[in-house]
């Protein structure tokens, strides 16, 4: 199947005019002319070593930006998947069994207000259960029993994001899903008597990953094989007894 068939197919589904301006999306590689595609793959991030296992045959199909330009041909759907309706965001309030009622961040389009009945301390179970206690940090008053009736999530860097924190006080949003937690937001958020509930970048996109292929690979035009590589996250912890 030749790329630029289904760089279009991709582009009516997930329209890179929703993309935030300045986003380095769509194709990266040489020319795509007569390229004739036989594996589709689709990774949160497009490393290195990966790049050089993959064959010209291959269509990377990846959600951030590569940071170097790639010998596979390599196709990023990244702001315009997170803000269209059925994107990460909605894939992540679906995975969490929320209800979307609004739009986080109304000039763009990103993230989601959902609503909830849980309290902190269910919440926080059920986001453990989902992506793993290793993978939580919490900001709060300590009352684990107050009623969350809206949960702001936004899939990725929105912790990392000062003014995105201000807006979630704006809001008036019981706590705030997200990634990239930063030092100085977490002062923030307290002084702010927010609460915040971080997990990481990575983690909180693999929803929005798995829906990505899940689109992908139901559309009758596209007939070449699809498969998800979870590259994980691009460091490693190191243990003391190392």
């Amino acid at each position: 199947m030749y790329a630029n068939d289904i760089f279009n197919i991709i582009d009516e589904m997930i329209p890179r005019k929703f993309a935030l301006k300045n986003d380095k999306i769509g194709y990266f590689g040489k020319n795509f002319d007569n390229l004739d595609i036989k594996n589709i793959k689709i990774v949160m991030d497009l490393l290195p070593e990966d790049d050089l296992k993959f064959n010209k045959e291959d269509l990377v199909i990846s959600h951030h930006p590569p940071l170097f330009m790639p010998k596979t041909p390599t196709y990023v759907v990244h702001s315009n998947w997170d803000i269209i309706g059925g994107g990460s965001n909605d894939a992540l309030a679906y995975y969490l069994g929320l209800k979307p009622i609004s739009i986080f961040h109304k000039q763009t389009g990103i993230g989601r207000i959902c609503s909830s009945a849980k309290t902190l301390d269910e919440f926080l179970t059920l986001v453990s259960y989902k992506f793993g206690p290793e993978n939580l940090r919490l900001v709060s008053d300590g009352n684990f029993n107050k009623i969350l009736r809206k949960i702001a999530i936004v899939s990725g860097f929105g912790l990392s994001n000062k003014e995105f924190i201000k807006l979630a006080k704006d809001r008036s949003v019981d706590a705030f899903l997200s990634g990239d937690l930063n030092h100085s937001n977490a002062i923030l958020a307290r002084k702010l008597g927010l609460t915040l509930v971080d997990v990481s970048h990575h983690i909180i996109e693999i929803p929005g990953l798995f829906a990505l292929k899940e689109l992908i690979e139901n559309n009758e035009k596209i007939d070449v094989p699809v498969e998800l590589i979870d590259t994980g996250i691009p460091w490693r912890y190191i243990s003391a007894e190392f």
